[in-house]
């Protein structure tokens, strides 16, 4: 799924493990990613935790998409560093997934993830 994420691989996003309802992620934040306050823009930081939480949904096979999410922003980011998206799957019940997401700078926790997700039924398109 990752090799025809053509969105992520512009940002520069680079997948670094997944499997087994997990993966992580890594992003150069780039001086075009920067808001007014020169603050990482909260949309770049959740497509990274997005992008991890779909390489582990569909880490286990079928197609699975996002049902909803959100994101809690704990401390800001800026131009230069490299943020790292951890993600992990919580539970899973029929079609239905919980996804956890840490996003970190260094090791600092600076956002938190949960997304839900849907795997679509037999036969249809990716």
């Amino acid at each position: 799924m990752f090799d025809r994420d053509t969105a992520s691989k512009a940002l520069g996003i680079e997948l670094l493990a997944a499997g087994n309802g997990q993966a992580t992620v890594r992003m150069l934040v780039t001086g075009d990613m920067v808001n007014g306050h020169a603050m990482t823009h909260g949309g770049y930081v959740f497509m990274l935790a997005d992008t991890a939480f779909a390489c582990a949904c569909n880490s286990h096979g079928p197609v699975t998409v996002a049902a909803g999410a959100d994101i809690t922003f704990l401390r800001p980011t800026s131009a230069g560093d490299v943020l790292t998206a951890y993600a992990q799957e919580r539970v899973t019940r029929g079609r239905s997934g919980i996804y956890d997401v840490t996003v970190t700078r260094d090791g600092e926790v600076v956002a938190e993830f949960r997304g839900r997700s849907r795997t679509l039924g037999p036969g249809r398109p990716a």
